[in-house]
């Protein structure tokens, strides 16, 4: 196996519940409570998502975390892993996910 040239370890997870995020500072936010699976366990992720996404379309996708960059405190919301995506023309993110279901903890590489 190819060893990661990054830092960063993007795993994929499963998204079990999202929820609007009025109290953070940025608008369109939202809580997520994501899956890394047996070894990765339930983190908590929150992104500017509401642009594109309606939090309970979220639940139960796969998506992108990028899981050793640390935790930062949003409004009391403890973020752990950061929710990949890419700007869409005005900026907002759309989430990078698996083109179909892969094992949750997998690791991009």
């Amino acid at each position: 196996m190819v060893e990661n040239p990054f830092d960063a370890e993007i795993r994929v997870g499963e998204v079990l519940e999202a929820e609007a995020f009025p109290e953070a500072n940025k608008p369109k936010m939202t809580k997520l409570w994501i899956d890394l699976g047996e070894e990765g366990g339930e983190i908590q992720s929150a992104g500017q998502l509401d642009h594109h996404y309606d939090p309970e379309e979220l639940e139960g996708r796969q998506v992108l975390c990028a899981t050793t960059l640390g935790s930062v405190r949003i409004a009391g919301f403890e973020s752990e892993a950061l929710t990949v995506g890419v700007p869409d023309e005005d900026g907002y993110p759309v989430l990078v996910e698996p083109k179909s279901d892969v094992p949750l903890g997998g690791l991009l590489f």
